[in-house]
């Protein structure tokens, strides 16, 4: 859990920042690009200043832009000026912004387009995503080609259908033909050919393959409740059966690698589960470097650790009715995989080539091994934030350079980490700032199997007030898509942190607030 927690301190540290990292257009040093035009454009402070000192009280026309104008005065007359793709405040950079082409003052708010063409409206304190206000709204969730004529998307991008063929803002949009209907869902654009095949479009990846995004999936009852533990728990397992129990609680993720001590420790605790009637999710805690911190050699020597470390595991827990493991922990979320940890994870160029075969061959060896001594055990691949380009390219066999012809890695369970900070995953930021999608949805069409979030929380620095209502408002949300979106479980993280920042009691003793939060919710809604 170490990478995970040096995330969220790395993502605390910003401030907030983190859901503005693509202010600018997506650049990885966009903070730092903001930092270099302050520091080339010295000489803006002095003459904002005077601009201030003579501004005149009546705010900008509607629609002034910059350019042209040499500065925009708001309702508080504020004065905004644009300078080496940076909008200034008053003199002072307004929030984190960079690589803007273009200031606006519309209807009473100041906004931004960066040179990507993403929009941003100011809200104070800072820049929140939108569309140029200036054009149409966003199309129904659900609109059609046929019956309305014209899509339009998050970003403002009109979709047309014209000969079958489908085409953005008057331009073919990828590789596409014999469209039987255009549809806006989730937040995604999808279509259907004349032969029934649905497709997703990924600004990363073009169209891929699909089912109907529409049908609703409920998920197998039974676990959908479940809470995160370690084997090193001092609770002895009928303790921990008692407190999940209590909780209202049927599923526990544990993890383990093929460690004497580590295994024993979880073959008691899953005889004392099968005994129990309950589910124990087991990750299988192989990464994809050796003692030394040095990724694996090769694809193939990853994939002969996975599936060493794996067989292992599964042959020990067999016998005691484990049937579900997670293979690997955020492996996608390593200094050696992500690129920048401040990106989303949407397009595949955000993770790391060279490394990019170590960790799909760990993978690959951990449900191999597993599926060697359990053929029909589910296995779990796990993915953070917004990392639909990571699982994406793992689907289909594809290097985050775009070339294809690799070894394909398909799981049986799609399981996501989704704390606060990384947005909500029913309409995550699909470049940490910018327009959400539905990630369930788009999960359940592109992969077809059930979707779990085996890990999930708000930040370690709030207070237990703020924590457990947090509890409420995200269990109603996963509560009420669980017929829908096929979700199987959702896995609070954790049990016991050892101290308030995460954990939902410190030894034995609940922490009033959150823990009454999560037990009321559960035991006022049925898993069924």
């Amino acid at each position: 859990m170490i990478k995970r927690r040096q995330f969220l301190g790395c993502l605390t540290a910003f401030g907030g920042s983190y859901l503005l990292t693509a202010c600018g257009g997506g650049s990885s040093d966009g903070i730092g690009s903001a930092a270099g035009a302050v520091a080339n454009n010295a000489t803006n402070g002095a003459a904002v200043g005077n601009a201030v000192a003579n501004a005149a009280s009546p705010a900008s026309a509607n629609g002034t832009s910059l350019p042209s104008a040499s500065s925009i005065i708001d309702n508080s007359g504020n004065v905004w000026t644009l300078s080496g793709g940076v909008v200034y405040r008053n003199g002072a950079v307004a929030g984190v912004n960079y690589n803007v082409a273009l200031a606006l003052w519309y209807s009473g708010t100041v906004y931004h387009e960066n040179t990507a063409g993403q929009f941003y409206s100011w809200n104070g304190s800072g820049w929140s995503a939108c569309l140029d206000p200036r054009t149409a709204g966003i199309s129904a969730d659900g609109a059609t080609i046929p019956s309305g004529s014209v899509l339009i998307d998050k970003l403002g991008r009109k979709w047309t259908v014209s000969g079958g063929v489908i085409y953005r803002d008057g331009a073919v949009v990828g590789i596409n033909y014999n469209v039987a209907l255009l549809l806006w869902y989730g937040g995604i654009m999808w279509h259907k050919n004349t032969s029934g095949q649905f497709y997703a479009w990924t600004d990363a990846a073009g169209w891929l393959a699909s089912t109907d995004p529409c049908t609703p999936v409920a998920a197998t009852a039974g676990s959908f409740f479940g809470v995160n533990g370690h084997w090193d728990f001092t609770y002895t397992p009928a303790q921990i059966v008692s407190i999940l129990t209590s909780m209202g609680c049927k599923s526990y993720r544990v993890g383990c690698t093929n460690d004497p001590q580590q295994l024993a420790a979880v073959t008691k605790l899953a005889a004392a589960f099968q005994a129990a009637g309950m589910t124990l999710l087991v990750l299988i805690n192989q990464g994809m470097t050796d003692a030394n911190g040095n990724v694996l050699s090769s694809e193939s020597v990853a994939y002969n650790q996975g599936y060493m470390v794996a067989s292992a595991v599964a042959n020990a827990l067999k016998q005691y009715g484990v049937t579900m493991y997670e293979c690997g922990n955020e492996l996608t979320r390593q200094n050696s995989t992500i690129m920048n940890f401040t990106e989303a994870g949407t397009k595949a160029v955000d993770f790391n080539n060279a490394n990019w075969p170590s960790m799909r061959g760990v993978m690959r060896g951990m449900i191999d091994g597993v599926k060697s001594v359990q053929p029909n055990a589910k296995c779990g691949i796990n993915f953070c934030v917004a990392d639909v380009g990571a699982s994406d390219a793992l689907w289909e066999g594809m290097q985050p350079d775009g070339s294809r012809g690799y070894p394909q890695v398909r799981w049986d369970i799609t399981t996501w980490h989704n704390y606060e900070v990384y947005g909500d995953i029913f309409n995550i930021g699909t470049d940490g700032a910018g327009p959400g999608i539905d990630l369930p949805t788009y999960c359940k069409a592109r992969y077809g199997v059930p979707f779990m979030i085996t890990e999930w929380n708000t930040g370690p620095e709030q207070t237990q007030a703020y924590r457990a209502n947090y509890i409420t408002t995200q269990l109603g949300n996963f509560y009420n898509a669980r017929k829908t979106h096929n979700i199987q479980s959702v896995m609070y993280y954790v049990l016991d942190s050892g101290n308030s920042t995460y954990g939902i009691m410190i030894n034995g003793a609940p922490l009033s607030a959150p823990y009454a939060a999560f037990t009321g919710f559960t035991a006022s809604h049925a898993d069924v």
